[in-house]
């Protein structure tokens, strides 16, 4: 079974058929990834949360 070149994660050979170039055999991400394919790169989902945000304010 395919394989996620990010994570690992198997992907099925539809999701490789529609997410990946003809040439390719996997995907660059999957949906288990926080990442997302943008043109020929793969960047971090905006949504993810993790855009450095660390949780604790200390306003007064």
């Amino acid at each position: 079974m395919p394989a996620c070149q990010n994570c690992g994660s198997a992907v099925s050979k539809e999701y490789v058929r529609v997410f990946s170039l003809p040439s390719q055999e996997s995907v660059r991400c999957c949906p288990n990834c926080d990442l997302l394919r943008e043109g020929t790169s793969v960047r971090e989902s905006r949504g993810s949360g993790s855009s450095g945000s660390s949780g604790s304010s200390t306003g007064t």
